[in-house]
């Protein structure tokens, strides 16, 4: 916990720079859900094929969803919702000529059903 996932047009493939973007996320997320970086694990999926609007490949989108464990206020997921969309504003460039829609949506584990093991090898 926190998961998250990153998913992006096919068309951001070369200009959008996700491990810059994964390593300025992480410890934002961190820092504002008081957790430990280690606990951070996004995953980046290119979309291959959308429509979006009306369908125009002039469109582009990026969506990022958090999984956070339960318990935290509506505001606390506000904050962290609005932080997250302001860096991406600045980390996604918007091709020429293209209408780019982000968006953030953060979602809760359940806390009495989520489970965890960190598992490392023995040398």
């Amino acid at each position: 916990m926190p998961h998250i996932v990153v998913d992006y047009s096919d068309t951001l493939s070369a200009a959008f720079d996700r491990r810059d973007f994964g390593l300025a996320l992480n410890p934002l997320v961190a820092g504002l859900l008081e957790a430990s970086i280690d606990t951070c694990k996004t995953r980046f999926r290119r979309i291959e094929e959308a429509c979006i609007a009306d369908g125009s490949p002039d469109h582009a989108m990026v969506h990022i969803e958090l999984a956070i464990l339960s318990g935290r206020t509506p505001e606390a997921k506000r904050d962290l919702s609005r932080a997250v969309l302001d860096l991406a504003r600045n980390h996604v460039p918007v091709p020429a000529d293209t209408t780019l829609t982000l968006t953030v949506d953060v979602t809760e584990l359940d806390s009495e059903c989520y489970s965890k093991q960190v598992l490392t090898s023995q040398s």
